[in-house]
């Protein structure tokens, strides 16, 4: 595959801007939140979840980026500390995941369009559709007019909660700090709670599938990571705060969105402009993971683990197009499940196929220490093993959670689970037809 030139290569600010919009394009999303775990254990479980599921693992991304900044990222890593058979696992899993990922911005834009032009939910399919397939066209023309698009969207997003955060404080003087505790959250709001806060900030391995295209990638990395970090956090909580002090009903928010949030505080134009800053979310959400997951199936190509012909680069963009057609077909299928039952598949397959990354990042460790790595993390192998610990604990917590709510159906964990041993299914398949081409 040809180097892109200096020119067609991501900048820091650029990166940093298509991070955030992968993580997090703001607050939308996080709604749930208030109604699973209450005013009381919200903001808790907002900023406990990321010391233990996300700082993890973007140290984690940082050293295994550092060391191989190439395209194919995860599947690459794995590959090589694990062997081919888990790599495809790895690029397997995280393919499907992020099908389920894809398909949620869609469903959510339609929800904010809906503050606009209440009954165009009956238009849901097509309007899905429409933002899947303009989406492609602009993936296609290359990652600069991606990363170009993600400041113009991500400046959205962060003015309309601006201007949101300035008429509450001028409105209430101050924001609202509620004590918080989990003493009365029951285990199954928590677990539930942490599903939202968890689909919430995943995506910081993902941001590494186009290393390759990145200025100085391990730079860039470690400054626009920290940077989208940062705005996440304090996106997140700035929402939270706004929403306890105005008083929102959990239950409200769960239903009709920030945009009710906007309009409680300040009427309906302000409902409009966070309804405005959700549709930008949605596009940047939705463009920024289309641009990591469409070069996984180039990398598992050319090991012949997909068709040869998602090698394909388009001639003018040099923009891996039919892989990214590919994935916007599969996403086209995926719009019929609800945002609860995307959220459920998305993060128990996210958990699989983190799990061997954790496990790469250890194997390298034990078999190359002296292996070059400009950002390193400073544990011992005992240390990696309890820090690869951490966001297990969380995961597990969330996927026992799902399984014991008795108002939610099974149907999307299930389904996850039988998308999990696919990959053996596939793997048995692939393997038969190397040995039959004599690969081995």
């Amino acid at each position: 595959m040809p180097q892109p030139a200096a020119s067609a290569k991501l900048r820091p600010l650029q990166l940093a801007a298509v991070i955030f919009l992968t993580v997090s394009g703001g607050p939308y999303g996080l709604e749930p939140l208030l109604a699973q775990a209450g005013t009381s254990a919200a903001l808790l479980l907002l900023l406990v979840t990321p010391i233990l599921w996300d700082i993890p693992t973007i140290l984690t991304v940082l050293e295994l980026n550092s060391m191989m900044p190439v395209s194919g990222g995860y599947y690459k890593w794995v590959k090589t500390a694990l062997g081919l058979r888990a790599g495809f696992y790895e690029g397997w899993w995280s393919w499907l995941y992020t099908f389920a990922d894809l398909a949620i911005y869609p469903v959510l834009f339609v929800s904010y369009l809906a503050f606009f032009f209440p009954g165009i939910d009956a238009y849901k399919i097509p309007i899905c559709l429409a933002i899947i397939w303009i989406s492609a066209g602009i993936n296609i023309l290359g990652i600069v007019q991606v990363g170009r698009f993600s400041i113009v969207l991500s400046s959205a997003v962060l003015g309309a909660f601006g201007v949101l955060l300035g008429y509450t404080v001028w409105k209430y003087g101050s924001l609202t700090v509620p004590a918080q505790t989990l003493q009365g959250s029951s285990y199954t709001a928590i677990g539930l709670g942490l599903y939202t806060v968890m689909w919430n900030f995943i995506g910081w391995d993902n941001v590494t599938t186009y290393a390759d295209e990145v200025r100085k990638p391990v730079r860039a990395y470690l400054l626009s990571i920290a940077i989208a970090f940062v705005a996440v956090i304090a996106i997140y909580a700035v929402a939270l705060l706004i929403a306890m002090t105005a008083g929102m009903n959990g239950a409200d928010l769960e239903k009709q969105g920030f945009p009710a949030l906007g309009a409680l505080v300040g009427g309906r134009w302000l409902g409009s402009v966070i309804a405005v800053g959700g549709l930008a979310s949605m596009l940047g959400l939705y463009s920024a993971v289309l641009l990591s997951v469409s070069r996984i199936p180039k990398a598992m190509s050319d090991d012949g683990l997909l068709p040869a012909r998602l090698h394909a680069l388009h001639p003018k963009y040099g923009s891996p197009w039919l892989s990214v057609l590919c994935c916007s077909a599969v996403v086209s299928g995926m719009i019929f499940w609800d945002f609860g039952e995307l959220l459920v598949i998305d993060i128990t397959l996210y958990g699989a196929a983190l799990l061997l990354e954790y496990v790469a990042l250890i194997r390298f460790r034990i078999r190359e220490p002296h292996r070059e790595r400009p950002f390193r993390i400073p544990l011992g192998v005992p240390g990696l093993v309890v820090m690869a610990a951490l966001p297990f604990v969380v995961y597990f917590v969330a996927l026992s959670a799902a399984f014991m709510d008795e108002g939610g159906s099974l149907k999307p964990l299930l389904f996850a689970l039988c998308t999990l041993a696919s990959a053996e299914v596939v793997w048995q398949f692939i393997a038969w037809r190397r040995r039959a081409k004599g690969l081995g």
